[in-house]
């Protein structure tokens, strides 16, 4: 499964995007859960951007989902975390 997150906003505003492939990874089962639970997980209707926050698009597999800080839930935040290398 490829992942990939594209994040922009924050203070500086920048863009930046990276991609995972999940398939020879040790915890590739668990991230390919994380990000089917990302896609498929609450989002509030009222996920207004607020200032300096960030916002992402997750694609998985040809699908895709745009979510905003600070709304995302701890399924949704670990597998951006990590494709972005800043998890675990």
């Amino acid at each position: 499964m490829l992942i990939t997150v594209t994040r922009t906003g924050g203070f500086a505003g920048r863009e930046r995007t990276a991609s995972l492939d999940t398939e020879y990874r040790s915890d590739g089962a668990e991230l390919e859960l994380l990000a089917e639970r990302a896609l498929s997980g609450e989002r509030p209707a009222d996920g207004r951007p607020v200032p300096d926050g960030f916002s992402y698009v997750v694609h998985v597999d040809g699908k895709l989902v745009e979510l905003r800080d600070p709304y995302l839930t701890e399924d949704q935040r670990q597998p951006i975390s990590t494709v972005l290398g800043e998890g675990a």
